[in-house]
């Protein structure tokens, strides 16, 4: 097994446990981060392709340095909304017991 080969398998490992934990997991918070582990994993996987050649793919390590700026900052525009909504009482998993009016 190449180093290519194994760092690219763990690329595809974490896109399916992000995936799962997407699928599977109702919290915004915790979707937020499944998110960013299929973003890790194919970040991995592109840098893992890059490594193919002798002297490396400049283009590749130039798409994933442009992804990972983007995915920070589309990371706390969600983390930005998630707090927003769960503020407001609007999320799923947030349960807003009726307010009691004063006696």
């Amino acid at each position: 097994m190449t180093v290519v080969l194994f760092y690219t398998c763990i690329g595809v490992a974490l896109w399916l446990i992000g995936l799962q934990g997407f699928m599977l997991l109702k919290s915004a918070l915790r979707r937020i981060v499944a998110i960013n582990l299929m973003g890790t994993g194919v970040f991995m996987v592109m840098v893992a392709l890059a490594a193919r050649f002798e002297r490396g793919d400049a283009v590749l390590h130039a798409l994933v340095v442009t992804g990972l700026v983007v995915a920070v900052s589309a990371t706390a525009l969600a983390l930005r909304l998630a707090t927003a909504n769960a503020a407001r009482g609007n999320s799923e998993n947030t349960r807003a017991e009726p307010r009691s009016e004063p006696r």
